[in-house]
């Protein structure tokens, strides 16, 4: 009659140990998934910023429009983009142009002291801040699941519930570029 305990206490232990697994897999994709949306609210966050901006802008810089149609398409490109590396590549592409766009900012000194400007340039760095956490927060939701996939017992119950290791987010090469500053 022991031994019937024993062995049932076994079962329960193992049995117990598979639903910490299966939930700790579970749990770990839930926080890759929120992360990846909440990268998704702040991208959409900007997009909804620029074209504001993209007002502000056109009255200084009415010889200009070359830079406000490609931020403009930049920006619809990015909002329709599907799938995590076509979004990565949109968001390069605004970010370039945002760039071109602040760059020529700068030649318009009426332009750099308008409020309503400086206020959707602030408002942009403030959600270039969050896309980058949410970016960071991704990636660590990222480690700690390919970490639970790649070390044991973690290993043994990724197999088993056919759990893979997943991609990090990647700075586009472009990026990667050391600024060269001039003076």
């Amino acid at each position: 009659m022991s031994w019937l305990w024993i062995v049932l206490g076994i079962v329960v232990f193992v049995g117990i140990i598979f639903f910490y697994y299966f939930n700790r897999f579970a749990t770990l994709v839930n926080r890759i998934e929120n992360s990846l949306s909440q990268i998704d609210v702040q991208l959409k966050r900007r997009a909804d910023l620029i074209p504001n901006l993209i007002e502000s802008v056109k009255g200084y810089v009415k010889h200009e429009k070359s830079i406000i149609s490609e931020v403009s398409k930049a920006r619809q490109a990015l909002i329709s983009a599907k799938g995590v590396e076509k979004k990565i590549k949109a968001d390069g592409i605004l970010e370039n142009a945002l760039g071109k766009l602040f760059a020529i900012a700068e030649a318009y000194p009426d332009l750099k002291a308008n409020t309503n400007f400086l206020e959707l340039q602030k408002e942009l760095s403030t959600t270039e801040d969050r896309v980058a956490y949410s970016r960071q927060h991704y990636n660590d939701s990222i480690l700690s699941y390919n970490t639970l996939c790649t070390t044991m017992p973690g290993m043994f119950f990724a197999k088993l519930y056919g759990r893979i290791a997943k991609e990090y987010l990647q700075i586009a090469e472009a990026e990667r570029k050391v600024v060269k500053v001039d003076f």
